[in-house]
């Protein structure tokens, strides 16, 4: 639940400190502007709250692990859903309404988050978690979209280390296989979800590994 609320924290606090023209510079999501990615963040937080208010008494279908769908297949951004998100993202037409929207809608998901039993159960997509394993799978959603936020962006601030830490400890489990211990955990995530390739050195260390990458979450 902490490691939820940093990593949210961290990231609602990098897009509050972007300047103005950085919305318009590319996100490391294929097909997306910073704003188009910033909108989608506001889209997670309305997520995070409507299934915290969505309590069920059904036992779990899913955990934190294995709440991802995987494909080796990278999107596009020519997906509806991502498409719409463009078009929502163009019509704020100011970065100030995002930063507003999304700090409004964020910092209610983050209270909700802190309010909420992580024993009690939710449902979503079909699936039920309980409220820890479902604010888990955020951390690894928040610290993702925290590296794509500042792909193009070299003087914006990381995510927190324990978020890199626990999202690849996330990702090892997703792949039932561990990184390379040389590898850092940014690169790790990097490479692992496929927001880039890795080096000829990288690909040697993945060993087996390497031919299962990326692992493309949804």
């Amino acid at each position: 639940m902490d490691l939820f609320s940093r990593s949210w924290a961290a990231l609602r606090t990098a897009v509050a400190e972007l300047p103005d023209e950085d919305f318009a510079r590319p996100s490391g999501c294929a097909g997306w502007l910073v704003r188009d990615l910033v909108c989608h963040l506001v889209i997670d937080a309305q997520d995070v709250l409507i299934t915290l208010a969505t309590p069920t008494a059904s036992a779990p279908t899913r955990d934190a692990v294995t709440y991802w769908e995987v494909s080796g297949t990278p999107p596009t951004g020519d997906d509806p859903l991502d498409a719409l998100t463009v078009r929502l993202a163009a019509a704020y037409e100011e970065p100030w309404l995002l930063r507003f929207h999304l700090d409004d809608v964020g910092s209610a998901a983050g209270r909700a988050a802190g309010l909420a039993d992580p024993a009690a159960r939710v449902g979503t997509r079909d699936e039920v978690l309980t409220v820890g394993e479902y604010l888990t799978t955020y951390v690894l959603e928040w610290t993702l979209h925290h590296l794509d936020l500042i792909a193009h962006l070299p003087d914006a601030v990381e995510p927190p280390a324990e978020g890199l830490a626990r999202s690849r400890a996330l990702l090892e489990a997703i792949a039932g296989a561990s990184f390379p211990a040389s590898l850092p955990d940014r690169d790790a995530l990097l490479i692992g979800t496929g927001r880039r390739a890795p080096t000829e050195a990288e690909t040697a260390g993945l060993g087996d590994l390497a031919a299962r990458l990326p692992l493309i979450l949804g």
